[in-house]
């Protein structure tokens, strides 16, 4: 006869213990992140090690030395627990989709133009969800994304994205911007070819819309010249409003309102310029549904805002 014994595994409480120690590097800030004593997690640390065979910590009277071995865990640590936290994510909305809880990423170039149409209508649609909002460029905001600190994130295309899941909301057509007394102003529409010897406006790098006007000026073989790199968009669009060179704006951000009362010229492109608005989330995610009906909605209100 053979006897099957169960493996003696770390508990939930052990790793979250490991997390917010190898965090806080300190055994009392680590008790207040886990609301617990000071004893209490560090008989659960020496639980924790019990259980591995190895030491996870150094310790002295002055500080905390996290053990290769215990920062590797931790790492492993935090996916097992956003896995584990993710799971009560999907009974819950088994039980009421739409509920409780969602990390949402937004890159600045977006953010300011669509959340403040959208969220009206999420709230009222789903006024059971709690969204936490997060703007940051995109290769940080993926990088957030795909390590577990979001469930999804709104994004402009084309990006090397690996393999997210990528749901299309709309396209976002670009427009030439000038000054009023420029010599293009005024103009219906704008050739490739009239922007060679422009002096354009970019924003600094980390924007994706600073590649998205690059690709676009680059289809007519013209090489960009920066004058000026902005920070954010709606500077840029002052130094345009200056006169200072030309930038190519979303018409999310025109319709926006970002160029009211500034004088400046818009005009369209003479060829198909524009970027896509999409929501991305890790393959792996349980809440697949979830997000594809979040971006069902967000393109539906994007319309009809």
């Amino acid at each position: 006869m053979r006897v099957c014994l169960m493996k003696r595994l770390p508990t939930m409480k052990q790793l979250q213990y490991l997390v917010a120690l190898a965090d806080t590097q300190h055994f009392g800030k680590a008790a207040l992140r886990c609301h617990i004593t000071q004893s209490t997690l560090s008989a659960g640390i020496r639980d924790l090690e019990a259980v591995l065979g190895t030491a996870v910590a150094e310790r002295s009277n002055r500080r905390v030395l996290i053990t290769p071995f215990g920062a590797q865990l931790a790492e492993r640590a935090k996916a097992v627990l956003r896995e584990a936290e993710e799971v009560m994510e999907v009974a819950r909305a088994a039980r009421s989709p739409m509920t409780g809880e969602m990390r949402l990423g937004v890159i600045p170039t977006i953010g300011p133009f669509v959340l403040p149409r959208v969220f009206p209508g999420l709230k009222e649609r789903f006024p059971e969800l709690t969204i936490y909002l997060r703007e940051e460029q995109t290769a940080p905001l993926l990088a957030r994304l795909e390590g577990g600190e979001l469930d999804v994130a709104l994004i402009a295309l084309p990006y090397e994205t690996d393999d997210l899941r990528i749901d299309v909301i709309m396209e976002d057509e670009f427009l030439f911007a000038c000054n009023r007394n420029h010599e293009l102003a005024g103009a219906e529409e704008i050739s490739l070819q009239a922007l060679a010897n422009e002096p354009l406006m970019l924003l600094e790098e980390g924007h994706c819309l600073r590649g998205h006007t690059l690709d676009v000026c680059r289809t007519s073989d013209r090489r960009a010249r920066a004058q000026f790199e902005a920070s954010s968009l709606l500077t840029m669009v002052q130094m345009v409003a200056a006169g200072v060179g030309v930038a190519l704006i979303p018409r999310l951000a025109v319709d926006a309102h970002i160029t009211r009362g500034t004088g400046i010229s818009l005009s369209r492109l003479g060829v198909p310029a524009a970027r896509q608005i999409g929501l991305a989330w890790r393959p792996t995610s349980l809440r697949t549904e979830e997000f594809r009906l979040l971006a069902d909605t967000l393109r539906e209100l994007t319309v009809t805002a």
